[in-house]
Order: C-alpha cells, then structure tokens, then sequence
C-alpha cells in the first residue's frame, strides 16, 4: 500500500451538544445529517477519493484476488428445483449475469422433468437494467399459480414497491403499492393482503388488502399497530388454510388468524400479547400448533383447537428443554421437525405424528463435522413424506439433501460445486472454547488450511464477530475465504454473548444493562487463540458489520493494542445520538436491545461503550470503514462522523480510511460481481496491513 498523493479529509466542527440526565454530549459533526446538502455530498467524495488514492498500490492485489474468487463460482447454475402444487421452481444463473433468473417447470409427476418448458417467473436482470442498485423483497405466487407478487428496492434504501405479474402474460399489471414489507395470497387468488411501512420510521405499521384490479387508494387498511416497539407481518399456514397476521417486538409476539377461503372477513385473536412472551403459529387438521416461551426462554410447543385458540385452551406437546433452544418448528401433515440448538450447534428431529394429538417415532438427522451449519430449506408442500434441509460447514460447501421420513435416510441433492482446484480435505475446522473475563465459556469456531497452519503463533489470524439480537453466527462454507485461508489466514467465528448460539438466555447475557458482555467476550477470544497458538499476536485482523461494526468499536476502543486491521462494516457506532432520535428507523423497537437512554441508567450504561462518544487520544490499529448512502438501518452520517472525529484524535499513521457505495444500502451492492470486487477490496487491505506476501 503505497502512501497517499491526497490528505485525509479534514471535517469543520460545529458544536452540537446535547445535555442529559446532567452530562453533555458533545457532537461536533451532526451537520453531516444532512443528505441533501452538497457539502455533505462533497465531503464524502473526498473520503472515497483519498480512500481510493491510499489503496492504489493494492490494484492488482485487488484484481488477483478478484480473479480468484471468481475461478471458485460456477458462474451458470441452476438451484435444486422444489414443488409447490403444480410447478417445479428454481433459481439460475447465467455467465455475465448480475443476478438471478426466477424459473418454472410443470409437474408432471413426483421427479423434475427438465423436459418441460422453462417458464421465466422473474428475471431480476431484466428489473435491473439501467438501475445501479436492484433487491427484490417479498415474492408469492397466488394458489391458482398464475399471478405473482413480488417487491422491488432500486436504491438500497431498503424501500419497497408492490408489482403484481400475470404469469400467462409475463405482462406487470397496474395494482402497485408503495413502501410493502410482507404479502400473503387468499385462497380466491384474486385478493392480496400486505403490510406498509411508515414514511419516517420505516416501522411496518398497517395491513391492507387489495382485490385485483382495484386502485390501491381504494385498499381496505384493516389493522393499524399503533405500539412504536412492534412490527406487522402477514403470512399463512404451510397448509394454506389460514392468513396469519403477527405482531412483533424484540421480546414479544401477537398473532391473529383469519380463513383464507373468506377474505372479507376478520381476523381473529389467537393469544393477546403478553410482555417477554412469543409465538408462532401453524396449522393442521383443526388444530393450531404453537411454539411459545410462555413458560421458559428455551420454548416448548403447544396444541390447541382452532375454536378456543386462547392460552386457557393450551396443551403441550413438546415440553421445554433446558438444554437445547427450540429454534424453530415446522409442521406437515404426518410430521414435525425441531430445529434445537445443542451446545450452539444446530440439531434437526423429525417426529412422526401418531393417532389424535399424540406424537410417534422420533428421529434426529445426524451431522458429521465439529463445527457446522443445518436447517430446513425448501418445503412448501404440506402433504409430503419428505424434508429438505441444507447442510455446509466452514469446509464443506452448501448441500441440499432430502430426508425420507419413512425410512430415516437421507440422500443428497446437490452440493455447491466449487471450481478452481478447491479440494476440501486440505482444510481443517475446529470448536475452540475459550473462558470470558466472567469465567463462562464461549465457543469460536475455526478454519485453516492444513499445510500453512503452525500451531507456534506465527499465522495471521481474522476473527469475525456479531453478538447482538439473539442472531446466531453462521458457520457455513465461503468460496471467497479461500483467497485468506490460501495465504495462511487463520479465521475463527466468535460465538459471544448477545447471540443466539445458545438460545435466548445467551442473548439476554449481551444486551441491555450487560452488553459489555460481549465486548469483553470477543476480546477473551482473540486474546486466547493467540494464547493457544492460533494466530500471532501482532496479526490479529477482526471484522463486524452493523452491530456487528458497534462491536469493532467498542473492542478498537478498549484495546486497542490487540488488533493490527480492523474492517467495519456499516458500523453502528453513533449509539448514543441514534438512540435518542425516535425519528430514525429502529430506534424505538431497539429500546429492547440496547435500552432506553431517556432512563437515566440505561443512559449513563449505553454512554460507557458507545464508540463514537469513546473516542480518545492514542495509537489506533489500521481500518477501513465502510458504508453506503442509502443504508435505512445504519445511516451513513454514523461511520462518517466516527472517522472525522477519530482522525482528530489518532495519533499514529495506520491508514484510517472511510468508503462510502453512493449507490446501495445496508448490504452494499446487489449484484453478484459487485460483491466479489467489494470483498476483493476489503481483503486487499487486510492482507496488506497484515504483511501477506501478494
């Protein structure tokens, strides 16, 4: 990386303090809020400009690296195909193509028959065209299989516009509507029920629903949240009979049901929300089956008849289990599947439904590596004998098996093929515990390649870290990796509390008036591996992105002698003024989170870690911060303001580098290519600061 011809954008300051509960804030950027004003826009150029300059001697690194992760993509593919009543569906993709092309085959018995002729349900290609940015939303095809509903974001915003497709014609028909989260189909395929968002707090709000070829103005709204904490979705019974429309905060759940067969009619209350209670619903033979936290954090699941759908009239079939979370539940017509977590580690059971309510042979998918990732896939179909689920880890790739319910045997699908040479036995991956500053242990899974790997602390090593919202870290196969792995990088995934690796107590230990907890967890694992010779302790890279990115904030700010690179992504480290603007998206519903900082303690507890008001005078590892200018859930005025403040206050010479994508959102951009020269970017000036030969 050579040193830069420009100097770093240097930002005016204009006192903005904010004083509460006795203690000012100060903020000398806030007028970097303004989206609108072209010195704003004008800043941020300068930033991308410098950037661009610093990272111009890694151009070829870039493009090496960008070539390689491209050799490891089958650039055309076609996704295994699954049933839903008279159509096979899939998803290809085509050499050049930025993105997916949605497709259909009739079913002409119980195997895919690629002879049939290829139906394009959706090519999102086509959406895109000249349009920097495409993203589809929700997608529903309506039980006569000849229309769909499908969303459209064309700016990252994360903005959704309603199109409805006759599938006979491929023609758009005029029925659209603005801002639409989720949608569900009546049985009379010809009424649509979906959810709206509000104009300023992007909270979905209100359901509405439509007739075809009716105007949206003429929309009947039937249900307005009026709770700032929740959130409206709309969806249905994997059996179809019913429209379900949930209520949802952080920490508690509503559902109300109505007939798909009679969509002018209401829906009806299943169980009133109750504080810290959730569930969920689904549905068979006259019975809703309900998973429920109603009497411990782990779940259980519960029966009760569709007439007295009341917690009075709830009977338990599948008691809690202390030991392993009920992550999800998932009902057919002869079997169920619990998805657990056991020891952070996903588990799948299938139970064979006996006479009345009673359940039969049980039976748990068994997985043959350490440290992976499992869960349902596909499976719209509610009368079926067979399971798709997916299976990877950190060295297999992405599978889909079938499971034969009947016979307990599973048989695979297809597994993502991985060009370019990958050869999975060259690679390891392990489950490292490591004890926090509390003494509780925490997992980290790791992945290296065999032959580059010296357990002596001389290896670079990456850890990747989330631990917010209850969101378990996934531990699936990257094509992309390889480009570190090959270069001797050693990647660890670290499992933090705030998580939900070990079910909601484990994310209740790294929120609110505790989410140092996962500050100090993810400094235990990065001290520790280097400890137990993972990785050198002058080469130790980390990464998060959103909360993930508060977390490289509030970890860079304690210590900031651990780290050599930091890569932070959309980074929410601006906690303390968001927090306080109820204007902005999320922020209410967060209050269940990260707290409430117009309460005195949770104020003077957020104050103690958020990064941007932590900044301080002192040496500074190396980072690269990114984000984009539309991003609806970490504004980019959070990560532009940390840079100009800590460019202030650092007082070493690591690059301090800020990139902003002036054309997506929250997940950078949308087209395949774009993302691998993003990632090719990124990696670029990690394995720089990490002194990887090219």
């Amino acid at each position: 990386m050579t040193q830069s011809t420009i100097q770093p954008p240097h930002a005016r300051q204009e006192p903005t303090p904010t004083t509460l509960h006795g203690h000012t804030l100060e903020d000398n950027y806030r007028w970097m809020r303004d989206k609108s004003s072209p010195e704003v826009l004008t800043h941020l150029e300068a930033e991308n400009a410098y950037t661009l300059s610093v990272m111009a001697g890694t151009e070829q690194l870039q493009a090496k690296l960008y070539a390689e992760m491209l050799s490891h993509i089958k650039e055309t593919d076609e996704s295994v195909p699954y049933r839903q009543r008279g159509w096979f569906y899939y998803v290809r993709t085509v050499e050049g193509s930025q993105y997916p092309i949605h497709c259909r085959r009739r079913a002409t018995g119980a195997k895919f028959d690629p002879s049939q002729p290829e139906e394009i349900v959706l090519d999102v290609n086509q959406l895109a065209v000249g349009q920097p940015f495409m993203a589809l939303g929700a997608m529903s095809v309506s039980m006569d299989d000849t229309k769909l509903a499908y969303s459209t974001d064309n700016t990252g915003f994360r903005q959704y516009t309603l199109h409805i497709r006759d599938l006979e014609t491929g023609v758009d028909l005029p029925d659209t509507a603005e801002r639409v989260g989720s949608v569900a189909w009546a049985a009379d395929s010809q009424t649509l029920f979906y959810t709206t968002e509000d104009e300023v707090t992007k909270r979905h709000d209100h359901l509405f629903r439509h007739r075809l070829g009716d105007s949206v103005a003429n929309d009947v709204m039937i249900y307005e949240e009026k709770d700032e904490r929740f959130n409206l979705g709309v969806g249905k019974t994997r059996d179809n009979e019913y429209v379900l429309m949930e209520a949802g905060s952080h920490t508690t759940s509503e559902c109300r049901y109505l007939s798909a067969r009679t969509p002018e009619g209401e829906f009806q209350m299943i169980a009133p929300r109750v504080d810290e209670q959730e569930y969920s619903v689904d549905h068979r033979g006259g019975l809703f089956y309900i998973r429920t936290n109603d009497v411990g954090k782990n779940f259980r699941v519960v029966t009760t008849k569709v007439e007295t759908p009341g917690r009075d009239s709830w009977e338990e079939l599948i008691p809690l289990d202390v030991d392993a979370p009920l992550e999800d539940f998932d009902v057919f017509d002869s079997f169920c599947v619990c998805s657990r977590r056991r020891l952070g580690l996903p588990t799948l059971t299938i139970v064979e439904f006996g006479v009345a309510r009673e359940l039969g042979r049980s039976r748990e998918i068994e997985f043959p590596e350490p440290v992976y990732s499992a869960g349902t896939n596909m499976n719209p179909e509610f009368a079926t004998k067979r399971l798709r689920y997916s299976y990877q880890s950190l060295v297999s790739p992405a599978s889909i098996y079938e499971y034969d319910v009947q016979s307990g045997t599973s048989e695979l699908l297809k597994q993502q093929e991985v060009p370019g040479g990958f050869d999975s036995t060259r690679y390891a991956s392990e489950r490292v515990w490591v004890e926090a500053s509390d003494g509780v242990k925490i997992p980290a899974s790791v992945v290296y390649r065999r032959d580059l790997f010296k357990r002596d602390s001389t290896n670079p090593v990456y850890v990747y870290g989330y631990g917010s919202y209850g969101y378990p870290l996934p531990i699936g196969f990257s094509s992309s990796r390889l480009s570190l792995l090959d270069r001797g990088v050693v990647i660890a995934y670290a499992h933090i509390r705030g998580g939900g690796e070990m079910g909601d107590s484990w994310h209740d230990a790294g929120k609110m008036l505790v989410k140092r907890n996962t500050f100090s967890d993810f400094i235990a694992v990065a001290e520790q591996l280097v400890t137990k010779g993972y990785g050198a302790k002058d080469r130790v890279a980390i990464e998060g992105g959103s909360a993930g990115g508060l977390l490289m904030g509030a970890v860079v700010n304690e210590r900031p002698d651990l780290f050599r690179v930091v890569l932070s992504h959309v980074p929410f480290v601006d906690v303390m003024n968001t927090m306080l603007d109820a204007s902005l998206p999320l922020t209410v519903a967060e209050y269940e989170e990260w707290g409430n900082p117009n309460e005195a303690e949770a104020f003077a507890y957020m104050r103690s870690y958020s990064p941007y008001d932590n900044l301080k005078a002192g040496h500074y590892p190396a980072m690269l911060v990114k984000t984009s200018l539309n991003d609806s859930q970490v504004m980019y005025w959070e990560p532009a303001k940390y840079v100009a403040r800590l460019r202030t206050l650092k007082t070493n010479d690591t690059p301090l580098l800020l990139h902003i994508n002036m054309d997506a959102g929250h997940g950078g951009a949308s087209g395949r290519y774009d993302y691998l020269k993003e990632i090719a970017f990124d990696y670029a000036f990690l394995l720089t600061q990490l002194g990887v030969a090219n």
